[in-house]
């Protein structure tokens, strides 16, 4: 397994190695994090992850994109047949965008925000001094009781 790697840098080797053990021995219940299939890991390991593809199929910024239009239209393809839909967007954007998107449609600079503090498995864009959220809005945070795991609702009120 990754045998170029294991050739060229014996430590990053070790380091994913670690990583596959600690994924296979441990219960992840980060809900952005996730567990790809090994198609899904060579796809993403492929010369696919080479190409910058910015803009929309037949409309990208930069050439050398018709391989990747085929990928994306094959999987926007397939997302409109799994869920029923005439359209579909499978172009993906980070957890954070989404939660700027809701923060700056619902709330005003300033506005008090109730936020889960991170160390009890929120986001830093629940109100993380160094994230925006934190920079724009004021954000108390709450967290979870140590012995049972739910959210403490004393802390929230």
């Amino acid at each position: 397994m990754l045998e170029h790697i294991k050739q060229f840098d014996p430590e990053i080797h070790k380091a994913i190695l670690g990583e596959v053990d600690r994924e296979n021995n441990t219960l992840e219940l980060i809900a952005s994090e996730n567990f790809v299939s090994q198609a899904v890991l060579e796809a993403a390991g492929s010369v696919m992850t080479n190409k910058y593809a910015e803009g929309y199929p037949g409309k990208r910024y930069y050439g050398g994109c018709e391989w990747v239009d085929v990928a994306e239209d094959l999987a926007r393809d397939r997302a409109k047949e799994l869920f029923g839909a005439e359209y579909a967007n499978v172009q993906p954007h980070s957890g954070a965008q989404a939660n700027m998107a809701i923060y700056f449609t619902f709330c005003q600079p300033g506005d008090t925000v109730l936020g889960m503090n991170l160390a009890h498995g929120g986001h830093l864009t629940h109100g993380s001094p160094v994230n925006f959220s934190g920079k724009i809005y004021h954000v108390v945070p709450y967290g979870v009781r140590e012995d049972t795991g739910y959210i403490d609702m004393d802390d929230v009120a």
